[in-house]
């Protein structure tokens, strides 16, 4: 690796995303905020002088084995089962095949530095890296055990994941968490606090920002915006219910399959099943997948974006709002504390709890002020924070660690802890700051 100054190495990275290529559609089942972090960290690694490689399952036939995505950043399609779309949770059975072809890519054409991401994917990285000695980073998106916790029977993870996961937690050379809470998770699992660094999912400044056009709406009427995958666990049944006792608002629901298979969705059915029920369907808009580009326009639409799952990882959508300048609502679960500063960039709500949400929701839609000042506040702290060369950056002080580690071992002396102490909290980067430490820069 030859390094050209401090912070931006000219390092070879293979990531590894076996169910989220960074080419795929937004907002499908098993396509969401995981497609955008990776295809946007391998973009802004790559203006930094990194070769990129992302290694992800073949779904089509017709895919080409090897898909250039922008200079220097490549996709690799590895055939590992059928080649079509398959749930993530169906995906175990192909993952040692996986394995297998990546250590036969990686034998051929070594890289510096390995960055899994997801459970799955970390296991075949291991696998077919440990043998060779590249050093293998991880950043996990979700934890199952804190899954587990949040579903409970509901939970469809395969079995052998929490085992399994257990495993590359106390494997991996280094692992990058998202957020404080996902931080404080893995040290429960055995996760050794040296090889942590924290360093957030980022947002596209350039495409999500304050100005630029809007989606027309209903004159005299408020917009609340709910952006993501369809699921049970996101919330969207909380905001339904929510809606009853906020009069002249609409909800415009963007994510799930395309607008032609909507009507045959069993959880769009479910939804508008409660919608229905609560006599509010009419002021619902279920949009289907929207496109990356179509997303500002719709984000700046809104009077306020809502995102109240019921465990959220990390949670890009918000960041996205805040980008655009539009206040948010979110659950206080998993990286939305981190994100969203409750009463200085958005406000907190308890999950599952419409009640609640009305409450919030109805004063701050009655207070314009007020939706203005948050709006400001979050965009400031989106363009501190989070912007994706910050996230990069941090990205590869931890690259820059673990191959300098391996040349020193390689070479006969000490190796040092790669990445530094953990202990950060949003945006720590080499993960020496604080939480509150940042909390307080992000809002300086």
């Amino acid at each position: 690796m030859r390094v050209r100054h401090e912070s931006v190495p000219d390092v070879r990275v293979a990531m590894v995303s076996e169910h989220a290529s960074p080419l795929a559609a937004i907002g499908g089942v098993d396509g969401g905020g995981q497609n955008v972090h990776v295809a946007a960290l391998a973009t802004h690694l790559a203006q930094r002088g990194a070769r990129v490689t992302v290694h992800t399952r073949r779904e089509s036939p017709d895919l080409p084995r090897r898909v250039p995505m922008g200079a220097q950043v490549t996709v690799d399609h590895i055939t590992a089962g059928p080649s079509v779309p398959v749930p993530k949770d169906h995906l175990p059975a192909h993952m040692d095949v996986f394995a297998d072809e990546l250590a036969k890519a990686w034998e051929a054409s070594p890289p510096d530095v390995v960055h899994a991401h997801f459970w799955m994917s970390g296991k075949a990285a291991l696998d077919a890296a440990r043998p060779l000695g590249i050093p293998v980073v991880q950043t996990f998106h979700a934890l199952g055990v804190v899954k587990r916790r949040h579903l409970g029977r509901l939970d469809t993870s395969p079995g052998q994941r929490l085992v399994e996961e257990h495993g590359v937690v106390v494997a991996a050379d280094h692992i990058i968490a998202t957020c404080t809470d996902e931080m404080f998770e893995l040290v429960r699992l055995g996760a050794d606090p040296a090889r942590i660094s924290v360093v957030p999912c980022g947002v596209d400044l350039r495409l999500f920002a304050p100005d630029g056009p809007a989606v027309p709406r209903r004159p005299g009427w408020h917009r609340l915006v709910y952006v993501g995958r369809l699921v049970p666990r996101k919330g969207v049944d909380t905001i339904i219910s929510a809606l009853p006792r906020l009069p002249d608002t609409e909800l415009v629901v963007a994510g799930g399959p395309p607008p032609s298979r909507l009507a045959s969705d069993p959880e769009v059915g479910r939804l508008m099943e409660l919608a229905t029920n609560h006599q509010v369907l009419d002021r619902i808009s279920f949009l289907g997948g929207v496109s990356r580009q179509e997303l500002p326009a719709m984000v700046r639409s809104a009077d306020v974006v809502v995102s109240v799952p019921r465990y959220e990882p990390f949670g890009i959508v918000p960041l996205e709002a805040m980008a655009c300048g539009v206040p948010v609502v979110v659950s206080s679960v998993g990286g939305l504390v981190d994100s969203v500063v409750d009463g200085l960039t958005g406000l907190h709500v308890r999950p599952g709890d419409p009640v609640e949400l009305c409450r919030v929701l109805r004063s701050l839609l009655s207070d314009p002020a007020r939706r203005g000042q948050l709006g400001q506040a979050g965009l400031a702290r989106a363009r501190r924070l989070y912007g994706w060369p910050r996230v990069a950056d941090a990205t590869l002080r931890v690259y820059a660690g673990l191959v300098s580690a391996a040349e020193q071992t390689s070479a006969g002396r000490p190796a040092p802890v790669a990445g530094g102490a953990s202990g950060g909290g949003p945006a720590a980067g080499d993960g020496r700051a604080s939480s509150a430490e940042l909390v307080k820069e992000g809002l300086r």
